[in-house]
């Protein structure tokens, strides 16, 4: 028998480009013996023959909430997704200096249990669709500041791979058993 949306718990890893975020996801999908909603980010990107432009952001963002929930259809009662609407928010705002009202309203609709925000403290990774390498930092900030003002649960994932691993399990576990 499917699953419904709302039965199922959602963990959203989110942060600057290059901290880890995909790692991350594919670690705790095994872990826990569950599906994970990768990046859609990069498979667009890559497709893509010309500079992105905003209403791309748009697209993608789109992607990202249908990959997401034809996967939580098939998944068990815990799925990980690898970056989510507050990723695509913080990108427009930060490359264009405004947002979409549909990724606004459309983040705000989506609910996530935990967001598991990658701190900006592991090596930078050269790869052609990564642009901000010495804005990590910055780019952090406007996550942070973002999840505080949605009022969401958010823990803040630092240190080396497996303290990350660690770290972001206790807080999963926490919120299976509730």
């Amino acid at each position: 028998m499917e699953k419904t949306a709302k039965e199922i718990i959602r963990i959203a890893v989110v942060g600057p480009e290059c901290t880890g975020k995909s790692t991350l996801s594919e670690q705790l999908a095994d872990h826990y013996k569950t599906n994970y909603v990768p990046e859609f980010a990069r498979e667009y990107l890559a497709r893509l023959q010309r500079p992105y432009t905003l209403d791309d952001i748009v697209e993608i963002s789109k992607g990202q909430i249908r990959t997401e929930d034809e996967i939580s259809f098939t998944t068990n009662k815990l799925l990980i997704c690898d970056t989510n609407l507050v990723v695509t928010k913080i990108w427009a705002e930060f490359k264009y200096k405004k947002c979409p009202e549909w990724i606004k309203e459309n983040s705000m609709k989506r609910k996530y249990a935990l967001h598991l925000l990658t701190y900006p403290d592991i090596p930078w990774q050269k790869d052609p669709l990564r642009e901000h390498p010495y804005l990590r930092e910055e780019l952090f900030e406007l996550y942070k500041k973002e999840l505080d003002q949605q009022s969401v649960p958010y823990l803040i994932i630092s240190g080396l791979p497996e303290e990350r691993l660690q770290k972001a399990i206790a807080a999963i576990e926490i919120i299976i058993k509730n």
